[in-house]
């Protein structure tokens, strides 16, 4: 399923000599809606692996690494947070999510506003980017009204792009796996460029970095403290950056010999700035089925926390729970739970490197992409239609199709005897009889409070 999302820009996106513009269309600021928000104007000192990364980002916007098909170019996302610019995108299969973040190192300008838009990236753009070379500095503008490359007619350029449902809800559920990854291994630039270069490009490869010694060994099993690489090809966007590599960072959850595929995010350090691609477990999934935020929608009081605490973001290139706490009066767990909520609509991002929620402003709202998660519709469903009766206060049975299924409550810990949950063990978030029989547990306590 998709929607088609229409961009305004007053002219394309553009490079001439030495100068780069980006054209913005339709944004937050930290003072209000702009239909053409000016973010910075300045030197992008380390012009050349910008370029190159930026490059990157829009190629990983347009391929499909499952299932390989010719796909329309995508506008990435860009947050200016005020030190940094940050530079988003998914690819067209949702398995692969991209990151430029283009620290206070490699700009020397002039911040007009925080705030999150998309930009223009065309196929003349993309060409001018790839000659980009050298060490001379480029001059750049987010959003400026003068740009180095305009239309002969001065007249406001539409694009309508195709934007699928599942693209959306990526960017939901990436921040909440991402906010569970560790670092695991960090190679410096020589093993860094060795090991990436050497990687299998088979597309049905699925293996497991481990760290040995300063380097990475690829197995077929995973073992503590590995690191899961499905589908090797789809780092090879960082290929074209080594020579500017400085270093290379691995990061993913806890496993053990048993665990079943994870996501990991790979991030390469270049002068000034980083360039992370985060994979889904598998090739053939994409990040928006994972149903890691099934939970934070399925509640109530993360909803209403998620207004306050959201009403208390400016556009920060770090989230502080503690001071957020601190500002809206509530507990530390309560507000990492309304970060996790307001993920959910794309309102934070989660950057493993500084192991901290970032603010940002996506044009969806939360009812969409709760509306998009077909397994929240039927557990609202089966709570408002009845099928969940509690047995006992850690017991549910909750029937569904005519079958009954027992959800069981231990501490933190939730099971069914369904098979997704037999099959999945929790892996792809909770199945629909677990939310139904937390959206009813949640209920009778906010009845017995009253």
């Amino acid at each position: 399923m998709a929607t088609a999302q229409a961009y305004a820009y007053t002219r394309p996106s553009g490079l001439a000599g030495d100068q780069l513009g980006l054209s913005t269309s339709g944004g937050t600021t930290d003072s209000g809606p702009k239909a053409h928000p000016h973010f910075f104007s300045g030197l992008l000192t380390q012009a050349a692996p910008a370029a190159a990364a930026l490059l990157g980002l829009a190629d990983v916007a347009q391929a499909r690494y499952h299932q390989p098909r010719p796909t329309s170019m995508r506008d990435p996302v860009v947050t200016c947070n005020g030190d940094r610019l940050r530079m988003e995108s998914f690819s067209a299969c949702c398995g692969v999510y991209a990151r430029l973040d283009v620290l206070e190192g490699a700009l020397d300008g002039e911040v007009l506003e925080r705030g999150t838009t998309n930009v223009d990236v065309n196929g003349p753009l993309r060409e001018a980017l790839a000659r980009v070379g050298g060490s001379d500095p480029l001059h750049l503008a987010v959003g400026a009204d003068e740009l180095a490359v305009t239309t002969l007619d001065g007249a406001v350029v539409e694009k309508k792009v195709p934007l699928p449902d599942r693209w959306l809800r990526g960017f939901a559920e990436v921040q909440v796996i991402a906010s569970g990854f560790d670092l695991r291994a960090e190679l410096g630039r020589a093993e860094a460029v060795r090991f990436l270069r050497a990687l299998p490009q088979n597309p049905r490869v699925e293996q497991w970095a481990v760290p040995a010694g300063r380097t990475l060994r690829l197995t077929s099993r995973p073992a503590p403290g590995a690191v899961c690489l499905a589908g090797p090809h789809r780092l090879a966007t960082a290929l074209p950056l080594l020579r500017f590599a400085r270093a290379l960072r691995v990061y993913g959850p806890a496993v053990t010999s048993g665990s079943p595929p994870v996501a990991s995010a790979w991030e390469l350090e270049l002068p000034g700035m980083r360039y992370v691609l985060t994979l889904s477990p598998e090739v053939r999934r994409g990040f928006s089925g994972e149903g890691a935020v099934l939970e934070a929608l399925a509640t109530d009081e993360a909803a209403y926390d998620a207004d306050l605490v959201g009403a208390l973001l400016a556009f920060e290139p770090r989230v502080e729970p503690d001071l957020l706490a601190e500002r809206a009066s509530l507990p530390a767990g309560r507000v990492r739970a309304a970060l996790t909520q307001l993920g959910t609509s794309g309102r934070v991002g989660y950057d493993a490197a500084e192991a901290a929620h970032f603010h940002r402003e996506l044009p969806y709202d939360p009812a969409r992409v709760a509306a998009m998660n077909p397994r929240l519709r039927s557990a609202r469903a089966l709570a408002d239609d009845g099928a969940v009766r509690f047995t006992d206060p850690d017991l549910a049975v909750v029937t569904s199709d005519g079958r009954p299924r027992q959800v069981r409550f231990e501490g933190d810990r939730v099971s069914c005897t369904c098979p997704w949950w037999a099959d999945h063990r929790g892996g792809r978030g909770p199945c629909k009889h677990v939310l139904a029989a937390k959206l009813v547990r949640q209920a009778d306590k906010e009845m017995s409070h009253r």
